[in-house]
């Protein structure tokens, strides 16, 4: 799947969280531009595991700050299975 469309799913996943109405990039952060709380990134992974049909190992959530960390990380998974 190309990096547009993952990037263009997930930011429909995250615009009806996104309270603060900021711009969503590539370069977004959940934590200093979104201000997402643990619970909130927890949906949010929960939405993605579902809408890709793959699984988030949970010690990779830490490292994945921006949006285009995320979108990353589902392309990797998604190309290895």
């Amino acid at each position: 799947m190309a990096d547009a469309k993952i990037l263009e799913k997930i930011s429909a996943i995250i615009t009806p969280i996104n309270r603060k109405g900021v711009a969503l990039t590539g370069a977004t952060s959940f934590a200093v531009d979104l201000e997402f709380d643990s619970l909130t990134v927890m949906d949010m992974v929960a939405d993605i595991e579902d809408e890709f049909d793959i699984i988030l190992p949970l010690n990779l959530l830490p490292d994945l700050e921006t949006i285009q960390h995320l979108v990353d990380a589902v392309e990797k998974i998604l190309s290895e299975s």
